[in-house]
């Protein structure tokens, strides 16, 4: 049986605030485990006013004190942003709160623009250059290789169950080395996403905890009571990703009619590009787009990303699509 989780960007709306988007984030993480989705991912972004998930070992702390059996973790930490020493010890304390219920999805990505290295203090190329080493690293630390010269309390020992991610084909290739699982962002950048898959399960290497290849695909899903519902309350994800194209990012705004029909053609086009991987109507449009993307895929999990303006849109969205996806 295929397992259904939750992205969750903590979206910050338009006339809203970064309290009520994490205290939104908490009660939409309370629901999916209701519902029996099996984990429950943020993502590092930086700078973005639309995103209140920078801080993303605080925000899990937060999401995993607000459930109880629900898989939490990072979709993910942007390792080459940070020591592997400081995440080992950021997720090792999770681990210790949390015990067997985090997840650590590594990407190389900056998760905002080149302003972010200034902001680091840190060579951001040569950084992510480094990423595999960072990532054996990090493993190492978690396993407490004695070798290390000084080892992550907490840190060593903890149960963390670490993904590679990517929408390229570089993290297929390194998941595929590494014997680790492979996430893809198919959500917003899926044009590699074939290749990727068969480039990671045709090169896999065996490794203990995952002795076959796994796959995790994400993809848009809104469900709502009619397909026209579902498409209205979906622009305000569509206006969130053109003003990101556009170089104008910022909190997310209320539902649009007709936004699609009055974007110029190019916008239009990069916005079908964009929703590629996506699954926005009815319950019966959803349960049809799911399936079509998992046969696809072939995917071990989904995970289903899709922001709304009005948080209990989303939570209801959740309740739809389990409904709709039930025995897929």
């Amino acid at each position: 049986m295929t397992r259904f989780s939750v992205l969750d960007l903590v979206p910050v709306v338009e006339g809203g605030s970064t309290g009520a988007a994490l205290a939104d984030a908490a009660e939409l993480a309370r629901t999916a485990e209701g519902l029996g989705y099996h984990r429950f991912w943020v993502a590092e972004h930086h700078g973005m006013g639309g995103i209140a998930s920078a801080a993303t070992a605080v925000t899990i702390a937060h999401i995993g004190q607000a459930t109880s059996t629900l898989r939490v973790g990072a979709g993910g930490i942007m390792l080459p942003n940070h020591s592997p020493f400081v995440i080992a010890e950021q997720f090792g304390t999770l681990d210790a709160l949390f015990p067997g219920r985090i997840d650590l999805g590594l990407g190389r990505a900056p998760g905002a623009d080149q302003r972010i290295a200034q902001m680091l203090r840190k060579d951001l190329m040569r950084a992510a250059e480094s990423f595999p080493n960072d990532v054996v690293e990090l493993q190492a630390l978690f396993a407490g290789d004695p070798r290390l010269p000084l080892q992550a309390t907490p840190g060593q020992g903890a149960d963390v169950e670490i993904w590679i991610l990517g929408s390229s084909l570089f993290g297929a290739q390194l998941a595929a080395m590494l014997g680790l699982p492979y996430s893809f962002a198919s959500h917003f950048a899926p044009a590699a996403l074939d290749q990727a898959l068969a480039i990671y399960r045709e090169r896999y290497t065996p490794s203990e905890r995952w002795p076959r290849p796994h796959v995790m695909a994400a993809i848009n899903v809104i469900a709502a009571d009619s397909d026209e519902e579902a498409r209205l309350l979906g622009s305000s994800m569509d206006q969130a990703f053109v003003a990101l194209r556009s170089g104008t990012p910022g909190r997310l705004k209320p539902p649009v009619e007709g936004y699609r029909e009055g974007l110029p053609p190019q916008a239009l086009a990069m916005l079908e590009s964009f929703r590629e991987a996506s699954a926005i109507g009815s319950p019966a449009t959803v349960r049809a787009g799911v399936a079509a993307f998992l046969e696809r895929t072939q995917a071990d999990e989904l995970i289903f990303a899709g922001s709304t303006f009005d948080p209990a849109a989303r939570r209801r969205s959740l309740a739809l699509t389990m409904e709709a996806v039930a025995g897929l």
